[in-house]
């Protein structure tokens, strides 16, 4: 039995771990901005809007990867986009940013990772829909290619600012 456990595991696609919290409200936090250690940053924040919270850490290379993509995808204001730096050291995450760019709205500093393990977060990078009600709506685990982002996340993006319920 384990066998047939094990073989079917190795057959998934990691990417397609699915998320207990979709289509549940987003779990809550309160934690300081990266760039402002005197604000704080909540889901509250952007109730009645769609908006995406990426997880992010400057000592990740898959990060890096899809940096690129997050760039572009917030120069086409389609959502506002929003940082989890993740068990990162703060400094560093500043200079990442700076010599990258900073597709982030805003970033939040987890540098405990307890907010990412609240979210389910299982490694970085990942990514999240949240609606205008802060249900969240979808899940994608690792670097978001070019591709996912024009097939799936602004279209799910489109569509969930269509429909405003």
């Amino acid at each position: 039995m384990l066998v047939v456990f094990l073989g079917i595991g190795l057959k998934l696609d990691p990417r397609e771990v699915p998320s207990p919290f979709i289509d549940k409200p987003a779990p809550e936090f309160s934690l300081p901005s990266l760039h402002n250690v005197d604000v704080n940053l909540s889901p509250q924040d952007f109730t009645g809007r769609v908006w995406l919270l990426n997880v992010w850490a400057s000592w990740c290379v898959a990060c890096r990867a899809e940096h690129e993509v997050l760039k572009d995808l917030a120069r086409e204001d389609i959502a506002p986009i929003i940082g989890l730096n993740y068990k990162d050291r703060p400094g560093d995450a500043k200079r990442w940013l700076q010599q990258l760019g900073d597709p982030y709205q805003s970033s939040a500093i987890d540098v405990d990772g307890k907010v990412g393990i609240d979210w389910g977060v299982y490694g970085v990078p990942e990514t999240f829909v949240i609606d205008q009600q802060g249900i969240v709506r979808y899940k994608h685990i690792g670097p978001i290619t070019a591709e996912e982002l024009h097939s799936t996340i602004i279209p799910l993006v489109n569509t969930l600012r269509q429909n405003k319920a």
